[in-house]
């Protein structure tokens, strides 16, 4: 396994990590969950990625019970938890959710418990809050760190500006700035990653997190002929995701990366994953296995980056035709 420095910190996370977004508590049970975990963790994983929203807490509680019944030496892996959502949906009431004092601190407790660990590597702002001044979630977030709640504290989707901001409020007062950031990154989102936090990682450095590396499975090639039933893209509440990852020609796209990906000898989730790896300016990958055939298909993707010559890359860029246009200075 390839290590990473996480922007300009000293933590170091496994190129290719483990996340609950979707499988965890909806799609396996707990010895699934435990499987793929270990196998994750065997292989060299050493990050777990989670959130209060995922799968309305009980993500967290699955993940929690492998780990206390793994019980890995807790200096060998990092886990996350973001806040923003709640975990009580429709049933939040005020101030248990968004980016406020009161609920960073609370969810924070709560993902502690649920995790059952001590304290969190990475914290994240799984959104920014347009209703909570940036000045409150800095110093909110650098009190945790202070109490030694949590280690590192960062964003989920913000927007450059908005991360800026944040170091400019954390320099200002003297505080601990946000050191990650967690965008969706893939060959068919690449924007933020490749153009607007260029200045970023320039300036104040940023490691990444990044999720859905293979677009929500369009890029394992399973929707080339049609949304199987038992998939993601046909389940009930994931219609945007449907509508967002099958237009503009995108299956023709994947069929053609499936052709160049049979010519390498690989596969298209392969090929892509180590596409998005390639990037040094991403720390990690997040993987979203439900199986464990699956994990180990998608965990050769670091093998695989040796196939990315510049050849191949140019060949990749012919098919998407979605490469980023960066500024003039």
């Amino acid at each position: 396994m390839e290590y990473r420095y996480m922007g300009r910190t000293g933590l170091q996370l496994s190129v290719l990590s483990f996340g609950s977004w979707v499988s965890f508590h909806k799609q396996i049970d707990d010895s699934v969950a435990d499987e793929l975990m270990g196998m994750a963790y065997d292989n060299g994983v050493n990050f777990f990625d989670n959130a209060e929203i995922y799968a309305l807490g009980e993500s967290e509680k699955m993940m929690g019970r492998v780990l206390k019944k793994k019980n890995w030496d807790r200096t060998s892996y990092t886990v996350s938890s973001k806040v923003f959502w709640g975990w009580r949906g429709k049933e939040n009431k005020p101030n248990q959710s968004g980016l406020s004092r009161k609920h960073v601190v609370e969810a924070c407790h709560e993902a502690l418990q649920r995790l059952q660990v001590d304290y969190l590597d990475l914290y994240f702002c799984h959104r920014p809050d347009k209703n909570v001044p940036i000045e409150e979630v800095v110093w909110t977030m650098h009190q945790l760190i202070q109490q030694g709640k949590i280690l590192y504290w960062g964003t989920s989707e913000w927007s450059g500006v908005e991360i800026m901001e944040a170091h400019r409020v954390a320099q200002q007062h003297h505080l601990i700035g946000p050191a990650m950031e967690q965008p969706q990154y893939n060959l068919f989102e690449r924007n933020k990653i490749e153009n607007e936090f260029q200045m970023v990682y320039k300036t104040v450095g940023l490691g990444t997190t990044i999720w859905s590396p293979l677009a929500s499975g369009l890029l394992s090639g399973k929707y080339n002929d049609g949304i199987p039933a038992d998939s993601r893209l046909a389940m009930p509440g994931f219609e945007w995701l449907r509508d967002r990852c099958l237009k503009d020609n995108a299956v023709e796209k994947v069929k053609q990366l499936t052709e160049l990906s049979n010519e390498l000898g690989t596969t298209t989730p392969i090929l892509s994953i180590a596409w998005c790896i390639k990037n040094p300016n991403v720390t990690t990958a997040i993987l979203g296995a439900t199986k464990a055939a699956q994990l180990t298909e998608n965990l050769k993707a670091i093998e695989a980056m040796s196939l990315l010559t510049p050849e191949v890359l140019e060949r990749i860029e012919a098919i998407m035709q979605n490469k980023p246009i960066l500024p003039e200075y």
